[in-house]
């Protein structure tokens, strides 16, 4: 893209560069950036918006280094719990415990007492509870795609994943709705100050839409939203006449979510060896995506294991003849662990590759462990790019934290501590982690032609950074910070003049 030293906007649009309008505008407006730099504004390709922001209410567990630090953790929140209501949190890996131990229902009891408690792992696919919120359950654990883990006794310990966790967090957990957009209030403020000024959202199954929509009539929604719809809604989108993309310029909805497998953390993710969980075959993957093409309506599948995201790739081939016409804009989510032959098929298939940068260098550990020998294919995100595939860059958050130029270092440090970069070969330059993170997600939501670029006619949505990211050494990008940000031609952080 051309670089310019000024930049003219109209209304909710840019007017031009350097020597094209900005002297003929009839605002009075002009802003020194003071060698500041301007990009788009960035995008979040995965993210749970409700969850993240009502993560940030929560017992937060994600740096635990131990059991014991864990219950710590949530004893000092045990004391501020309201009478009668749950205690949620979410964050906790076991496998960044040492001792690595799996949690119990017993350990919880410890610290919780009969206060009902549950808390989701980090990877969102387990979830934890003590003995207060089995017995709320009454039995009723088990689900198909799900697993209840059982002591030697055949007694639950506490511990649930996929389907069965997914139920039991549907059934006793979601939070209300005045609490949901109250959050989300407080977590649009916090992405503004991050640059974010779009987000695909994938928590639909939460009834997100009807979130967004009271934020939009309020005039508090300050980014442009991607809304994603469990695939099971399809048939009602067919039904009605819904095509892909209905909404506004804030809010529209595009795109149908399902499940491959579980995930890493889990040891849940559908692998070549034969473990893992199936929670979508091959064959209903490629009846979902023909329902998809039916409605008009993309899929987006979430695929981590080597066997998942085989799968996949297969059922996008089978039925590619039926969804390239048509111009869907089909996407893998993760695509965390590949076999060599399968990462070229990205590209050929015009499949995307919806990934997240900061999953590399925070998974490590727990890769090398779980994963041993197979890590080479793990994270390809350089291979994907240089196979000819679409990479879209997102937090999955609150699994990572929603924070573009967090993930942008990842991309590119493949570090997030002092250590060396794991898997260097894999690492992206800046300017593919900026494309990955500002028009790639532009392309999936059909918005290639107006945002993504600061060119005439395109969305004034933009970022003011204190320094250029492209013209400094990919080490100084831990010392990038966000100024202000812009949405629509209205500043929605840190309006000018600056210091």
């Amino acid at each position: 893209m051309p670089v310019v030293v000024a930049l003219a906007i109209a209304g909710d649009r840019v007017a031009g560069g350097v020597g094209t309008h900005e002297t003929a505008l009839a605002s009075p407006d002009r802003v020194n950036l003071g060698r500041r730099c301007v990009l788009p504004g960035f995008s979040d390709a995965h993210v749970h918006f409700p969850s993240w922001a009502l993560a940030q209410r929560e017992v937060r567990l994600e740096d635990t280094a131990s059991l014991d630090e864990a219950l710590a953790r949530v004893e000092d929140a045990v004391a501020t719990a309201e009478p009668g209501r749950w205690l949620r949190g979410r964050g906790w890996r076991s496998g960044d415990w040492s001792p690595e131990v799996e949690p119990t229902r017993q350990a919880l009891d410890t610290v919780t007492g009969d206060i009902p408690t549950a808390l989701m792992a980090r990877d969102y696919h387990s979830l934890w509870l003590n003995s207060a919120a089995l017995a709320a359950a009454d039995g009723t654990l088990e689900a198909a795609g799900g697993v209840v883990e059982l002591d030697e006794n055949g007694r639950p310990t506490g511990v649930l994943r996929e389907e069965s966790a997914w139920q039991f967090r549907d059934r006793y957990l979601t939070a209300s709705d005045d609490e949901f957009v109250d959050a989300m209030r407080d977590g649009l403020k916090i992405v503004a100050a991050r640059g974010v000024t779009a987000v695909h959202d994938k928590d639909g199954w939460l009834g997100a839409p009807r979130f967004w929509q009271r934020l939009a009539e309020d005039g508090a929604l300050t980014l442009r939203v991607w809304q994603s719809l469990p695939y099971d809604h399809v048939g009602q989108l067919e039904e009605i006449g819904f095509r892909s993309g209905i909404g506004d310029d804030l809010l529209r909805i595009g795109y149908l979510k399902a499940f491959m497998d579980g995930t890493l953390g889990s040891q849940t993710a559908r692998m070549l060896d034969g473990s893992g969980v199936e929670i979508t075959s091959g064959e209903q993957l490629v009846e979902i995506i023909r329902a998809g093409v039916r409605a008009g309506w993309p899929v987006a599948v979430h695929a981590i294991g080597d066997l998942a995201n085989r799968e996949a790739l297969d059922a996008f081939e089978e039925t590619r003849d039926e969804w390239a016409p048509l111009g869907l804009r089909q996407r893998i989510e993760h695509a965390q662990l590949l076999s060599p032959e399968d990462i070229g098929r990205f590209g050929e298939l015009g499949v995307a590759a919806s990934v997240q940068f900061s999953h590399a260098p925070s998974d490590r550990d727990i890769a090398e462990r779980h994963w041993a020998g197979k890590t080479d294919g793990a994270y390809a995100y350089r291979s994907l790019l240089d196979s000819g595939t679409l990479v879209a860059n997102g937090s999955d958050a609150p699994i990572e934290e929603l924070d573009p130029l967090a993930g942008i270092r990842a991309g590119v440090l493949r570090s997030l501590d002092d250590r060396e970069a794991w898997h260097p070969e894999q690492a992206v330059t800046v300017e593919q982690a900026l494309e990955a993170t500002i028009l790639a997600p532009a392309w999936l939501a059909r918005d290639e032609r107006q945002r993504g670029k600061l060119l005439p006619g395109y969305l004034a949505d933009l970022v003011v950074l204190d320094r250029d990211p492209l013209a400094i050494e990919p080490e100084e990008l831990r010392e990038v910070e966000v100024v202000a940000t812009m949405l629509g031609g209205r500043w929605v952080h840190n309006p000018p003049p600056w210091d």
